[in-house]
């Protein structure tokens, strides 16, 4: 059972209210224009604690987005704040590649415990989901000696300068299309066929396949039943090493610790972050062992590090998250509510015009819509209710439904209830 209790919604204050359109010209006048979308004016958070968010003015909403997917356990749980603050008090920072702290080490024993299939492993930390795949792009090429990657249409991997090579919407890529490796050709999300003609066609030798194996921000979509299963063997026919980003998908959020143990599938190199702290920033890329160890031993200047390498309070909050995904059984919860979610809003959705599709696993639900324009209309219609939800898919007609692992059974209904009422 899990330690937070949510509230339903109470709105105290026309959507958005004055405190947040004030912030919203302050903000207008400091932040870089391509930042913060500020039409329609955004409601600006004040605190969370659970599935709830309270904004500047005193409203009260739920949460369908996790914070985007990161408060797997719930937003402020009692057991993080805990270590992030009595971590804190006896070591804010270390140096992480010189004299680390003792925690990071607890970490990446625990993180190296949970890869899949339980080989030997390594791991290196980072402190973003782009860090992450940045690392396992670097790990492959040192492994392979091949720089080429085959990735996926409606891919998201993250926005440095590595990571849009291997990101599928061309709006991430063109504007900084001199800068970027070309390294990368794209299949099509679930087809295996498409991945050999992709690997023929990538300007380089490919070393590497990059999946989700749900895509996110791609709109939350599910591959056919034995895809992973089938990459994995493709890429052992080749020597491809088989790279899974679950950025978004890990720490129980499909209903498995990981996306890939409902295929049975072992990566070579698992992305994490997100949820692996539901609150810091900090990520990982974990490897097997014999693959990690391309790397060579560090000299003394490490040829992949930053200056908050394995950040004490960070690391704190991730050892305590895993701890509290697996004392709550969240795994098995996201599981079974999302299950019972998923049959809702199948049954909410009959009938009702605009919406094609509904689909999900776990707690990572979707419902797609035949406009981005119905999909805009929708957030904002649940938002002006009391419910924050997201648009995802690479033009922006699904509604993603991706709420904290511990939301209560009847609060998650009404919140289904609310966003397709706002279809």
């Amino acid at each position: 059972m899990s330690a937070l209790s949510s509230l339903l919604p109470e709105l105290v204050t026309p959507i958005p209210g004055p405190r947040s359109r004030a912030l919203a010209k302050r903000l207008a006048e400091v932040e870089s224009r391509n930042v913060t979308c500020a039409t329609p004016v955004p409601i600006f958070w004040q605190r969370a604690s659970g599935s709830n968010v309270w904004d500047v003015d005193g409203n009260r909403y739920l949460d369908l987005t996790a914070g985007f997917g990161v408060a797997n356990v719930g937003h402020a749980h009692p057991s993080i704040t805990a270590a992030v603050a009595d971590q804190a008090k006896r070591l804010m920072h270390a140096m992480g590649d010189v004299y680390p702290a003792a925690v990071k080490v607890e970490l990446l024993e625990a993180l190296v415990s949970h890869f899949p299939g339980g080989g030997p492993a390594r791991a290196v930390l980072g402190s973003s989901g782009a860090d992450a795949v940045e690392i396992a792009l670097e790990t492959a090429q040192l492994a392979t000696g091949a720089a080429g990657v085959v990735a996926f249409e409606g891919g998201y991997h993250g926005l440095s300068i590595g990571t849009r090579d291997v990101t599928w919407r061309a709006m991430f890529r063109d504007p900084f299309a001199a800068r970027l490796s070309g390294c990368s050709a794209f299949a099509r999300f679930g087809d295996l066929a498409d991945v050999e003609r992709a690997a023929q066609a990538c300007p380089r030798s490919v070393g590497a396949v990059l999946v989700e194996p749900i895509q996110g921000r791609g709109g939350e979509r599910i591959p056919p039943d034995g895809f992973l299963r089938q990459l994995r063997a493709l890429c052992d026919r080749h020597g491809w090493l088989l790279i899974v980003d679950e950025v978004y998908t890990g720490f129980g959020r499909t209903g498995h610790f990981f996306a890939c143990d409902h295929d049975g599938v072992v990566p070579d190199l698992l992305c994490v972050a997100k949820g692996l702290t539901s609150g810091m920033p900090l990520s990982a890329c974990i490897g097997r062992a014999d693959v990690m160890n391309a790397w060579p031993p560090s000299s003394g200047e490490a040829l992949r590090t930053q200056t908050f390498l394995g950040h004490p309070p960070g690391c704190a909050a991730g050892l305590a998250s895993i701890e509290t995904i697996e004392r709550e059984k969240l795994v098995e919860r996201a599981a079974s509510l999302g299950a019972v979610a998923l049959a809702q809003l199948k049954d909410l959705a009959a009938g009702v015009p605009g919406i094609v599709d509904v689909r999900g696993r776990g707690l990572l639900l979707a419902v797609e819509l035949d406009t981005p324009q119905r999909a805009e209309t929708a957030c904002r219609r649940a938002l002006e209710s009391g419910v924050i939800a997201l648009q995802s898919g690479d033009d922006g007609r699904v509604l993603s439904i991706c709420p904290p692992l511990s939301i209560e059974p009847e609060l998650l209904e009404m919140a289904i209830r609310t966003l397709v009422g706002a279809v």
